[in-house]
């Protein structure tokens, strides 16, 4: 009787342990299959992290604050740039504040009962504006020069224009 129960409990013993086994077995593949999803999420998120970072960079290249030549030439010229940037781009916005029909900058009247607005202003560099408008309908486009004088007011010169159909 006493080696049957040995034999039984041998018997259990080695059931115990091929469970184990198995349930172990089937745990280190489910993590190793984890794994090999978290790292396959991470190259994503790599690839998507250095394509955002790319186009970033191609996004800030036509930037003043990116552009080291033309913030040279303010700090040549003896101007403090963090100060002289914020007012150029206030300057345009300044020209928002106008009475009448006729946008000081910008070459159309307002088709709506709005008035036109300079919306967004990108200094591109030491001499060039990029900025866009809109009466709240209608947008379009302006490419303005910039440039001190000799009592150190800014000067603007509208360059090009465009207004864009309206599209129904």
């Amino acid at each position: 009787m006493k080696n049957k129960i040995l034999m039984y409990l041998f018997i259990f013993s080695v059931l115990l342990l091929i469970f184990q086994y198995v349930n172990s077995k089937n745990i280190i593949d489910k993590y190793e299959e984890d794994i090999v999803k978290v790292k396959s999420k991470l190259s994503e998120s790599e690839k998507t992290v250095k394509t955002l970072e790319e186009q970033n960079f191609e996004l800030s290249y036509f930037n003043i604050e990116g552009n080291e030549d033309a913030l040279t030439y303010f700090e040549a010229q003896g101007f403090d740039t963090e100060q002289l940037i914020p007012a150029i781009v206030e300057g345009l916005y300044d020209m928002n504040d106008y009475e009448g029909e006729d946008h000081p900058m910008v070459p159309y009247v307002s088709m709506t009962d709005s008035k036109l607005l300079i919306n967004k202003i990108r200094v591109l560099n030491h001499k060039w504006i990029i900025a866009n408008f809109t009466d709240g309908e209608f947008w379009g486009e302006i490419f303005v020069t910039y440039s001190i004088d000799e009592n150190n007011d800014l000067k603007y010169k509208l360059v090009e224009y465009l207004m864009y159909p309206k599209v129904n």
